[in-house]
């Protein structure tokens, strides 16, 4: 298993088969994929996590498996994924959380994590989050990642704000 970035409480890492479980079930999760178009079934995870590990190749990155540095114990999906949004791909920064780790700042943590990771590892000039505007908690972190609104797109049949942060802008707030 590659570990790809360490926070302060959480190990970041690529997903392997046998994540497939913990995929499941919090892909199947409606309060946790509320704000997706549905809950997965766990075929669909299957490919959910099969795509993660392709994006992993022909990438470099994609979602990783969150799990605390103290236990071992998943807690979510975060990372960098490559996004077209409006014919211009981007590199975004998404996180989802199983329900029982939500309200701990680990999102946070690990978003940070992530947008420095992708703007000074990956060399990329800015990074974005698309979240629709109805989820509060995930607009939220990507306040506290010093994102702000710099347009809206439809994205999965929703309306989506894109959030975007600059290397410039977050060196200027360090």
């Amino acid at each position: 298993m590659t570990s790809i970035l360490t926070t302060e409480r959480l190990v970041l890492r690529e997903m392997v088969p046998a994540d497939l479980d913990f995929v499941a079930a919090m892909l199947a999760d409606p309060e946790v994929m509320r704000f997706y178009p549905k809950t997965y079934t766990r075929a669909e995870a299957q490919e959910w996590l099969d795509r993660q590990r392709t994006r992993y190749l022909r990438d470099g990155h994609a979602l990783w498996l969150a799990s605390s540095r103290f236990t071992g114990e998943p807690v979510g999906q975060i990372g960098v994924v490559r996004q077209t949004v409006k014919g211009v791909d981007h590199a975004e920064v998404g996180y989802l959380l199983a329900r029982a780790f939500w309200g701990q700042g680990l999102a946070t943590e690990a978003a940070r994590a992530c947008r420095d990771h992708a703007l000074h590892t990956l060399g990329r000039s800015h990074v974005i989050s698309l979240i629709r505007p109805e989820n509060l908690p995930s607009c939220r972190v990507a306040e506290r990642m010093g994102m702000r609104v710099v347009d809206r797109t439809p994205h999965w049949g929703f309306d989506h704000l894109v959030y975007a942060v600059s290397r410039e802008e977050t060196a200027r707030s360090a």
